[in-house]
C-alpha cells in the first residue's frame, strides 16, 4: 500500500492517504505538547514508543472484543488504520481523582473514585476543551444518539480491560480519554491510547509513569514510557 499526501497535522501525529480511500497511514511524532500546545517540545524516541505502544494496546482490545481502527505496524513510527470520520468528543474516565477533577471539584488527589467518573469534552483547543454532555452533542449534530450511547459503552469495556491489564502489572489506571470515529456506519476506536493521553501511576510508589512527568517538568518522561511499555510486555 502506497503512502501519498499529507492529509493532517496535529500536536503529535499526522496522517497520510495511500492508494486505499479505506486507510490511512498515522505517523507519530516526536513532538511533546501539553496546555493546549502551550508548551511544546521534542522528545527523542517519543514517537517510536507511543506507535509501538498504541499498537500493542489498539491490538489487545481488539483481541478482547473492541472494534478499532488498527491494522498494522508499517515501520517505527508509521500504523496503518482504517480512514475514519472522527467524532469530535473525547470520551473520559476517572478511576481515581487527579488533574482538572481535583481543581475543577476540590476533591482529594488520589481519591479512590467507585463508581468510575464519565465526562465528555468537546475536541476545540481554542475553547480549552469544554465539558459537554449527551445533549449538546446530539443538538450540535456531533454524533447521532446511539453512537454516543456506543461509545460509552466502549469506554466502559475498555476501562475493564486495561485497569487489569496494568494492575497486574504493578500500575494504577487513573484516568484517560479514547476518541471514536465512524468507518463504514460503525462506531470504532480511534486515535491513539499510549501515556501521553493517560495518567498512569505505580501502584506501590505512585510515581507518575506518564505526560504528567512532562506537564509537571519531572523529567525521564520516554524513561517513563518505557517502563510502562516493558511492564506489560510491548516489544520495544
Amino acid at each position: 500500500m502506497e503512502k501519498k499526501q499529507e492529509l493532517y497535522s496535529g500536536k503529535a501525529k499526522s496522517v497520510f492517504a495511500t492508494d486505499d480511500n479505506d486507510y490511512v497511514v498515522l505517523s507519530f511524532r516526536d513532538d511533546t505538547s501539553a496546555f493546549d500546545g502551550e508548551k511544546v517540545e521534542q522528545l527523542s524516541r517519543k514517537g517510536e514508543v507511543n506507535n509501538k505502544f498504541n499498537a500493542y494496546i489498539m491490538q489487545y482490545l481488539a483481541d478482547n472484543g473492541i472494534p478499532t481502527h488498527f491494522e498494522k505496524l508499517l515501520n517505527e513510527t508509521e500504523s496503518l488504520v482504517k480512514n475514519m470520520k472522527m467524532i469530535p468528543v473525547e470520551c473520559v474516565v476517572r478511576n481515581v481523582a487527579s488533574g482538572s477533577l481535583v481543581r475543577r471539584l476540590g476533591v482529594e488527589d488520589g481519591l479512590e473514585l467507585n463508581p468510575p467518573v464519565f465526562e465528555f469534552f468537546l475536541k476545540n483547543d481554542a475553547l480549552h476543551d469544554p465539558m459537554v454532555n449527551e445533549y449538546h452533542i446530539e443538538t450540535f449534530g456531533w454524533a447521532k444518539a446511539e453512537d454516543v450511547n456506543k461509545m460509552k459503552e466502549l469506554t466502559f469495556k475498555v476501562n475493564e480491560l486495561l485497569k487489569k491489564l496494568f494492575a497486574d502489572a504493578g500500575m494504577i489506571l487513573v484516568d484517560y480519554k479514547l476518541e471514536f470515529g465512524l468507518f463504514k456506519g460503525e462506531v470504532y476506536l480511534g486515535d491513539e491510547f499510549s501515556p501521553d493521553g493517560c495518567r498512569l501511576w505505580d501502584a506501590e510508589t505512585r510515581k507518575k509513569l506518564d505526560k504528567d512527568r512532562f506537564r509537571q517538568g519531572l523529567g525521564g518522561v520516554i524513561e517513563a514510557y518505557e517502563e510502562v511499555a516493558r511492564r506489560i510486555g510491548v516489544p520495544l
